[in-house]
């Protein structure tokens, strides 16, 4: 049982709105640092030309993210989830700063020995993704939808921040020497001082707000025990003499295998969401396009594109009529999307730059929108426990899927000379 200011039953506060613009900054943290690495994709072409980086670092990063995501799934209802995510949090700030004090301790020089360091912490972005971005969803399964939509929105918006940055930086440092790298050290730089804020939010602020702690409760009168560590951190103890009735909710709760059979569906979705999606991003953007009128900010505009259409995305399910909770019509809108990899071809084959922009734009709207659908409606229906292992299950099943269109997307260079 929580005891919470002498009462069983906490009553629900308010707080809603803060609670979620701090959702959508840690969201914001999960991906910003990864995605100031693939937005300066240029400047990396510039110093590793033959080693395909904006393919190799994500293919370096997924099978971490996928590895250490399968243990913490497997262990998730006996993981300290505050341990877990200020973890995740603290590595994603350290490999970031390390990734800007590697290119300035080589002066911006290629080579395979710098080529490898950022290899290594590409790895350790993945190990960090599966801490924190497996342990907020589950955290936040057991909350209000509209937490984990501005959590999933902050992860898009880190790729939309980082796209305009790109392109300011791009426009002010193009006739200056070294201007790609000076416009990456500023992503660096900005992408560790978020990575800062995201450690003081979730650490201090995030838990002590009274709807969180709310929600936290609840989860923990129904047996979950991820919470504890958050829930005393805001001052509220469990009841241990209670253990005994807890260890009874928590056999009772369904296995991982069970609540995996029961949404399978949803597992799917994401997996063929993602699967699609990155077998063309980032990877076909930059090397199959082609030239076009806008030169060298051709990659730019079009990775900006797909990260503003996939905030967007988002966000049209805040508009209840226009959200889809239907499962079957779910699972055909994202198999539809497999006509996508088609349409590029042709388009990239025979079309004009305004046709794959249009592609693009389509690609990240569909993306962002369909993602927040399946995540908000699959939890329905079950306890706290239940939900943040569904959470873990769910994230798991992405990252499969992410992992799956990264190897996919090297079959585009089948054929050409470069492969």
């Amino acid at each position: 049982m929580i005891i919470s200011n002498g009462s069983e039953e906490p009553r629900k506060p308010e707080g809603k709105f803060k609670a979620m613009v701090v959702c959508f900054i840690l969201g914001l943290g999960v991906l910003v640092s990864w995605n100031s690495m693939l937005t300066i994709g240029d400047y990396y072409y510039q110093l590793f030309p033959k080693y395909h980086p904006s393919r190799v670092l994500t293919l370096v990063y997924q099978p971490f993210a996928i590895g250490i995501m399968l243990i913490l799934t497997y262990h998730e209802s006996k993981i300290n989830t505050r341990l877990r995510n200020l973890a995740g949090y603290t590595l994603f700030f350290v490999s970031i700063f390390l990734v800007l004090i590697l290119d300035l301790a080589t002066s911006g020089k290629g080579g395979l020995g710098p080529y490898i360091g950022v290899c290594l912490l590409s790895a350790c972005f993945g190990v960090a993704d599966a801490f924190v971005e497996g342990g907020m969803v589950g955290d936040l399964c057991f909350m209000c939808p509209e937490f984990m939509q501005s959590f999933l929105a902050g992860m898009a918006a880190s790729g939309g921040l980082i796209s305009s940055l790109r392109m300011l930086t791009k426009l002010a440092f193009e006739k200056s020497d070294n201007g790609l790298r000076k416009g990456a050290i500023l992503f660096f730089a900005i992408s560790t001082f978020i990575e800062f804020v995201c450690i003081f939010l979730y650490a201090i602020y995030f838990t002590k707000l009274p709807i969180v702690k709310y929600y936290r409760s609840k989860a923990a009168s129904e047996g979950s025990k991820t919470v504890a560590a958050d829930l005393a951190a805001a001052g509220i103890q469990t009841n241990t003499n209670d253990q005994i009735g807890d260890d009874n909710k928590q056999v009772k709760r369904l296995s991982n295998k069970q609540l995996f059979l029961e949404n399978i569906d949803y597992a799917a979705d994401l997996f063929f969401i993602y699967s699609i999606t990155l077998s063309i991003f980032p990877g076909f953007l930059y090397e199959n396009t082609g030239q076009h009128q806008l030169g060298t900010w051709y990659p730019t505009v079009l990775i900006a594109m797909y990260n503003v259409l996939d905030v967007i995305g988002r966000n049209i399910p805040l508009v209840e009529w226009l959200k889809m909770e239907s499962r079957k019509g779910l699972l055909i809108a994202i198999l539809s999307r497999f006509l996508l990899i088609p349409a590029f071809y042709f388009t990239a084959k025979y079309g004009d730059q305004g046709y794959m922009i249009f592609l693009v734009s389509f690609l990240g709207l569909t993306n962002g929108y369909l993602t927040v659908c399946v995540m908000t409606v699959a939890p329905r229906g079950y306890k706290g426990p239940e939900q943040n292992a569904l959470g873990n299950l769910l994230v798991l099943c992405l990252l499969i899927g992410i992992f799956a269109g990264v190897v996919l997307d090297w079959l585009w260079l089948i054929g050409k000379d470069s492969f």
